[in-house]
């Protein structure tokens, strides 16, 4: 058996410590010049969507891998280029580094009538190199493309100032004394708002609908260990979501109380917003709510309610689309616009092809992600069997279902799991 491993973030290097303890043969293909995934960027300077005051939303107990804790000397939500200089560590501790090469994109890969999969890499230099594999593991995220509005508002052309996007976000001290609008509400645009408080002139956070924002702790109890824990857990759906509104309440009373839009949505029936600073710098008034843009008139803004802000800079925090252009079409996102994998794993009709981290918790993925590396560790050695094609299709079918009646459509929502339930799901398996 030969695997190839596509990515060498958190995700690709548990799926590479998962086989090499198993001493399945594989190379893993990064396109950086170096392990870490997103966590490396702001350090190295390159572009991507994390940012030079990313810190972890999930404690580290949970965030690093179960044989390898994160150093005691870490804080309880280490930043970037801590979890970037661990991610080295457990590559060297785990065996993989020279497993990987680094600086190689992957331009294709594609099944052939043998059942083998070819990848077809580039190195730095644009050489290119075609191998054949027996198993493929895709495992290079999905804050792939930045997701821009689908129409700017009006008068966006003749804006005076920076439009960019949060994936070309780096550091608040790029905006000093610049006025600056910030668009969303996701883990994002909470963050750069908060960080662009104490560098910037004014800092406006423009929100269009609401959305859940919990702190990352309630009661003392991290947010990730809560979503763990036999009293938590053994809660029906209807009892979690009581319990945990009335903690919000008690914490941080209504969303309107800060001059953001409550959310149209009970508390998990969308994904939610950590933040433990924004309502600070609300209340400090470092950071003004609005509503969303209703036009743009050169360097003037105009919100929907009437008011108005002039702007230097405005900061889509909108979120990314997911893309694997070095995928046969129409996988993993299928036609219905939604990710079509068997325990948001396997590709039903693309035997031998295999997905790790395609999944958004509530909390740290690190968990999930060994669970699916081991699972694929015990697919390509035979000791799991997958059902047929149907049965998984069928599964995905229910699942989707599922995540629609709770969740609604969209493409991010496809990925959505709880972590407890998902994770006997895969000790099932």
């Amino acid at each position: 058996m030969s695997v190839c491993v596509i990515g060498a973030g958190l995700s690709g290097l548990a799926a590479a410590h998962a086989l090499a303890e198993r001493g399945v043969d594989f190379v893993c293909l990064e396109k950086a010049p170096d392990v870490g995934g997103i966590w490396r960027q702001p350090q190295a300077g390159e572009r991507g969507p994390a940012y030079l005051s990313l810190h972890l939303n999930s404690v580290k107990r949970l965030t690093g891998y179960t044989d390898f804790p994160m150093p005691d000397s870490y804080p309880l939500y280490p930043r970037h280029s801590d979890v970037a200089a661990y991610l080295r560590s457990f590559a060297d501790w785990a065996g993989v580094r020279d497993r990987v090469e680094l600086s190689t994109e992957v331009v294709s890969v594609e099944r052939g009538s043998d059942d083998t999969w070819t990848v077809v890499s580039r190195d730095a230099e644009g050489a290119e190199t075609s191998r054949r594999f027996t198993h493929v593991v895709v495992a290079s995220g999905h804050n792939t493309e930045p997701a821009m509005p689908h129409s700017l508002p009006p008068g966006s052309e003749s804006f005076a100032g920076t439009m960019l996007h949060s994936i070309d976000y780096r550091d608040g001290s790029d905006f000093a004394g610049q006025r600056v609008i910030v668009v969303g509400l996701g883990a994002s645009a909470v963050d750069i708002a908060a960080d662009l408080s104490r560098h910037a002139a004014r800092t406006v956070l423009s929100v269009r609908r609401g959305l859940h924002i919990m702190p990352k702790q309630l009661f003392g109890i991290p947010l990730d260990e809560m979503a763990e824990v036999p009293w938590f857990t053994e809660m029906s759906f209807a009892e979690q979501r009581t319990f945990v509104e009335k903690a919000l309440h008690t914490a941080r009373g209504k969303l309107s109380d800060y001059g953001l839009p409550e959310p149209d949505h009970p508390v998990f029936s969308s994904a939610v917003t950590l933040s433990d600073e924004i309502f600070s710098r609300i209340r400090h008034g470092g950071v003004t709510p609005r509503p969303a843009i209703e036009s743009i008139d050169g360097s003037l803004v105009r919100f929907t309610d009437g008011t108005t802000e002039e702007a230097d800079a405005i900061v889509y925090c909108t979120g990314f689309r997911m893309a694997f252009p070095f995928l046969p079409e129409g996988c993993p996102v299928g036609p219905r616009g939604s990710v079509e994998l068997y325990r948001r794993v396997v590709a039903p009709d693309h035997p031998g092809l295999h997905f790790v981290g395609l999944v958004r918790p509530l909390g740290s993925i690190t968990r999930l992600v060994e669970a699916q590396s081991r699972w694929i560790a015990q697919i390509v050695e035979g000791e799991a069997v997958l059902p047929s094609a149907e049965v998984m299709r069928k599964e995905v079918t229910a699942y989707l279902t599922g995540i629609a009646e709770r969740y609604g459509t969209a493409e991010g929502s496809s990925i959505l799991v709880d972590v407890a339930p998902y994770l006997r799901e895969l000790r099932e398996e």
